[in-house]
């Protein structure tokens, strides 16, 4: 019902009959109660909250709006777990304008009447009856301190057959808002309670700064519950104590609080300007004031924790993993009632949204803060919520988020986002991420914010059906990043949560964050990873920055306009990451080459001559050769000549160990269809300087438009190699095959001005770059973070991973996804060290010895959700089919939430660990967090290619290639062993566990009569419930978190990489470049 449906009660009588007067049309005075809290102590069963699933102790209650009390969780705010109760049994109202709660049995459904005489509608009372101080009750009556509320019976002999259902009031709280312009004076005052009296302690403060003790006092005073603010956002210095009743200081710093409402008068005392003041006052053991005559000295009970916290420089501490350290001269507020005494005139007041202090987590996560009615029920452990993530808003620069689903609308209202902030959204479309077309993979939604705009990131065709766009495939944008930038930092967010309401208030998941600060000037080689001989940097997280620009530059690299993001973050230093970012990105991907090579020939310079160049070497690219058919074919080579010539050149071509050979590149500014063309040649070794050489064709239009203009202004240079034995066939088939072709990318003479490299042409250009760079993905780039530590499988281990979704697993997952985590087996013999992939892990050991726990919730655990089934429904996703093949496995553990509090709440986390246990009792090992959930589809299905007999090349579990879906991001902490190389005490978290887990560990095994909470599972339980339209079960979870269906498993199960062709929009574009080339 509207709030428009209700108005003020002037009760007759207090009992039984009232009659309403209409709603008055005056000008509202000038205070206006906005909120209720009535204490209560329940008489026997407990009552429950189902916004929060808490038991409750105090009810929060909003003027004019019936709140519901019952048996029915989806009818009701309030419920009792007892069948002698209705569904709708009884309802409470709050009457700010009287300052009364009212109590009722049945629902109130209106009023009508004429002139000042009305009647109340209710629908059917309850069955069994409301009482008041035992007697049955006949419409509203309202309750006061000390009575008592009883459902179904009225006195404790009739309600013999079970427990009392009911409550005693034992205290009413009321919250006045004040609507007014006026300003009040702030001096020096005590905090008390009524046992004791406290005073603050002197306080530190950041580097001396006036204005970080200025601020921190006008959030104090701006915030709702300023003791708990002070408990938990505390500002620290080690060098220097202030008084907080100091104000010669503040007078010294006037264009610090110039813009922040704060005046300074003769009295000495701080004068701050405000719109709205709130005053809270209480009703007890009966007394009954009215609020006009409440002396303003009487205040609040708010928190009676004691906290300490320190919050120094964030972005020191981050890079510093965070360390938490304790220090003398905290805050000390114990038992804490903050109050105002007649001297000092302080009230609290409201301005809207203050901005928070809060520490980045380091190696480890947090939890999202859940949304809870009650504000006596507190989150155990790290949380943080949406708007603190954000907060302080106006010193925002721009916003890059990464999402699967989103509510944009609730997004910019919850988190107050300004109209003109730049904000850039990628989320999931199937119709659009596969279109062909870019324009139609972005849009404005939103005229009121013209500077947000939506991007929708392409799926390949190579992982298309058929390889054909058209036909689309199994693909998902899944990943949950977001990235705020600010002048002097760069915060990085990692979360499991999307960008809607649900979940970041109402489901568990997980947040990581750390904010990275600002370089003196521009670090262009942090887009690039790093690499050592034989391995990745150990010990370092440098190639963070080359994750994180690879992956946001494959979101957006045909979005010219959003191309200024990956030079961005050259202004940034990532050297202090916390973890590892771990990647996918939809495709099929080849291996990385472990070794690099000279090269002999760079394309340079906008005189686009070859010259040979010892520049360092940044990262390579898989391209390809289009055109070669064109030259080749019969009809033009009906005598073979150019065949000839060309297996000449080849024969006489060195290769690398890699079995490739490098070739020439050449800028065609002569050719009028494209300004960027770039022509590939195979060089005679023997006479090259000579000019003989031989011609295979181009690089691909979308290749050249990036290679052009960067070698062109000397920002990069660029070699090339190809292997002679597929280049030789192709060429002899005649065929259109596309040929491997391998850019080998260098720093240019004019890369270190790469950040004044701000127009279109070349930004988009250099995003495309990164983008392109070859990096490890999905479960190669987590044995890429592994292999860097030996983990001694002789040890006491456990090995498990906890998702909302278990996509098509199978014996060759399980097994590849244990390798890539660093899983061996034990040596048996030294007579296996000659064989390649001796100690590696395989199928038939995974089946035989399961390495790995899934954690997902069982059917029975979904079923005792707070929220009910439907909660679950859309979120949890799990096939029948790889129920049956994993059920006698014996590798399935319930997902029970962790903390207790969250128990009852749905999760959404992607969580894995493995853990190994030392015999001191510590542990070590690494925690995965992100939106990977455990599936192919995320982290990649390996793909063995297969010669003419049918048998594989090679033997490995994690394949020649690998084939990925979906769009993925997360972060792995690692707590390596004490003997690793690099490990420092100092610097690293020496237990794995102070890496909490949402989930309980170790879980428990699911039980012979357990089942997954797969489709099938949730639809027998909903239609158990016989109350869920039948429509709507005939709906399946077409939103699921990953949606696969059976019928997509076994197409992704039988998916091989095949021999890709060139496409005819290729073809047609190497057919013009060669006509135009010839006639020139």
């Amino acid at each position: 019902m509207s709030n428009s449906s209700y108005s003020s009660f002037s009760f007759l009588k207090r009992r039984l009959q009232f009659k309403l007067p209409a709603q008055p049309h005056t000008k509202l005075r000038k205070n206006t109660v906005k909120e209720a809290v009535l204490h209560i102590k329940t008489l026997g069963l407990p009552l429950i909250s189902t916004s929060t699933g808490q038991l409750c102790e105090s009810l929060f209650l909003e003027p004019y709006k019936p709140y519901t009390i019952g048996r029915k969780f989806e009818l009701c705010d309030f419920i009792f777990t007892d069948p002698r109760v209705s569904k709708t049994h009884c309802q409470l109202y709050f009457d700010s304008l009287e300052n009364k709660i009212y109590f009722s049995d049945g629902l109130f459904l209106g009023i009508s009447g004429c002139n000042d005489s009305f009647t109340s509608f209710r629908a059917k009372i309850s069955t069994n009856g409301a009482f008041v101080n035992g007697d049955r009750i006949s419409g509203f009556v309202e309750l006061r301190v000390g009575d008592v509320v009883s459902l179904v019976c009225g006195n404790e002999k009739a309600c013999s057959s079970g427990a009392s259902i009911g409550f005693l009031v034992e205290k009413t709280v009321f919250v006045e808002e004040i609507d007014c312009t006026s300003s009040f004076q702030l001096s020096s005052y005590n905090v008390h309670t009524d046992q004791t009296n406290i005073t603050l302690k002197p306080c530190r403060v950041i580097d001396n700064t006036m204005s970080m003790l200025l601020s921190w006092c006008r959030d104090i005073l701006c915030n709702d519950d300023p003791v708990s603010y002070i408990q938990k956002f505390v500002i620290l210095n080690q060098e220097n104590r202030i008084d907080l009743s100091f104000t010669e200081g503040l007078r010294k710093c006037p264009l610090l609080y110039s813009d922040n409402g704060f005046k300074f008068y003769s009295s000495d005392m701080l004068q701050i300007g405000c719109r709205k003041r709130k005053r809270v006052y209480s009703r007890e053991v009966g007394a009954v004031e009215n609020c006009c005559s409440r002396s303003p000295k009487e205040v609040v009970v708010v928190s009676k924790a004691n906290n300490e916290l320190e919050c120094s420089n964030f972005v020191t501490a981050a890079n510093a993993n965070s360390a938490k350290q304790k220090s003398d001269g905290v805050v000390d507020v114990e038992h804490a009632v903050v109050a105002s005494s007649s001297s000092t005139g302080i009230e609290l007041f409201s301005t809207g949204n203050c901005g928070a202090c809060i520490r980045p987590p380091g190696k480890k996560f947090y939890l999202n803060r859940l949304q809870f009615r009650s504000q006596d029920s507190e989150e155990i452990g790290d949380v943080v919520s949406l708007p603190e993530l954000f907060n302080p808003i106006e010193s925002l620069k721009q916003v890059f988020i990464a999402t699967f689903t989103s509510d944009i609308s609730w997004f910019l209202t919850y988190c107050k986002i300004p109209p003109h902030l730049p904000v850039t959204i990628a989320c999931h479309s199937a119709e659009r991420c596969w279109a062909s077309d870019p324009d139609k993979r972005t849009s404005v939604p939103f005229a009121e914010f013209p500077n947000l705009i939506v991007v929708y990131p392409p799926f390949p065709e190579v992982i298309a059906f058929n390889n054909d766009r058209k036909n689309s495939g199994i693909a998902c944008h899944h990943p949950k990043l977001i990235v705020l930038q600010r002048e002097d930092s760069l915060r990085v967010v990692v979360t499991s949560a999307n960008l809607v309401e649900k979940q970041w208030l109402n489901v568990t998941n997980t947040v990581w964050w750390q904010d990275f600060p600002r370089l003196s000037s521009p670090n262009c080689l942090s887009l690039f990873t790093q690499l050592t001989v034989g391995e990745i940097n150990i010990g370092s997280k440098c190639d963070f920055g080359a994750q994180l620009a690879g992956f946001m530059a494959s979101l957006v690299a045909d979005v010219p306009g959003q191309a200024h993001w990956i030079l961005e973050l050259t202004k940034y230093d990532f050297e202090g990451a916390a973890g590892y970012l771990v990647a996918s990105v939809p495709g099929i991907h080849l291996p990385k080459s472990p070794s690099i090579y000279k090269s002999k020939y760079h394309l340079l310079g906008s005189k686009h001559k070859l010259q040979p160049c010892g520049a360092k070497f940044l990262s390579s690219v898989e391209a390809s050769v289009v055109g070669l058919s064109h030259i080749y074919h019969v009809s033009a080579d009906s005598n073979g000549e150019h065949l000839k010539k060309l297996a000449l050149f080849l024969g006489k071509c060195r290769q690398n160990m890699d079995g490739m050979s490098e070739i020439v590149l050449r800028r065609e500014t002569n050719i009028p269809a494209d300004k960027n063309a770039v022509s590939v040649f195979i060089p005679n070794p023997e006479e090259f300087s000579a000019g003989d050489f031989v011609q295979l064709g181009f690089l691909p239009k979308n290749i050249a438009k990036w290679v052009a203009p960067l070698s062109d202004i000397g920002l990069f240079s660029f070699a090339a190699y190809i292997f002679p034995k597929e280049v030789l066939e192709t060429a002899a088939e005649g065929s259109n095959k596309k040929v491997k072709l391998i850019l080998y990318v260098y720093a240019g003479t004019s890369l270190s001005i790469i950040s004044e490299a701000t127009r279109l042409e070349y930004s988009s250009a250099i995003c495309s770059l990164v983008a392109s760079s070859q990096r490890y993905v999905g479960l190669w780039r987590m044995k890429e973070i592994l292999s860097q530590y030996k983990w001694p499988e002789h040890f006491q281990s456990e090995f498990l991973f906890g998702s909302s979704s278990v996509g098509c697993v199978n014996a060759q997952f399980l097994a590849a996804f244990a390798a890539a985590a660093g899983k061996t087996s034990m040596p048996f013999s030294d007579s296996e060290e000659s064989d390649p992939d001796w100690g590696s892990w395989t199928a038939s050991q995974e089946l035989k010895n399961p390495s790995i726990h899934i954690v997902f919730p069982s059917i029975e655990r979904v079923k005792t959700n707070r929220s009910g089934i439907m909660a679950s429904r859309r979120m949890l996703c799990f096939s029948q089919k790889t129920w049956q093949r994993l059920e006698n496995v014996g590798i399935l553990h319930d997902a029970i939430p962790h903390p207790r509090g969250r128990v009852g709440f749905p999760m959404h986390v992607k969580v894995g660990r493995r853990r190994f246990q030392c015999k001191n009792g510590s542990s070590f090992g690494w925690v995965y967090c992100g939106s990977h959930n455990f599936s192919a589809a995320a982290w990649g299905r390996p793909i063995s290619e297969r010669q003419s007999n049918g048998n594989t090349r090679n033997n490995s579990v994690l394949g020649s290639r690998l084939h990925i879906s979906n769009y993925e991001l997360g972060i792995i902490f690692i707590v390596p062993p004490s003997d690793a190389i690099g490990y420092s005490t100092k610097q690293e978290t020496q237990n794995l566990d102070d890496i909490v887990l949402p989930f309980v560990v170790p879980p428990p095994k699911y039980g012979p009569r357990d089942k997954p909470a797969t489709a099938q599972a949730i639809r027998e339980a909903l239609k158990e419930e016989r109350e869920v339209d039948e429509a709507v079960l005939a709906v399946d979870g077409d939103l699921m978190e990953e949606g696969i269906t059976e019928e997509e498993e076994v197409v992704m199960e039988a998916a091989q990489y095949n021999v890709v062709q060139e496409k005819e929009d290729e073809k047609a574009y190497a057919d013009q470049l060669w006509t135009q080339l010839d006639s020139s």
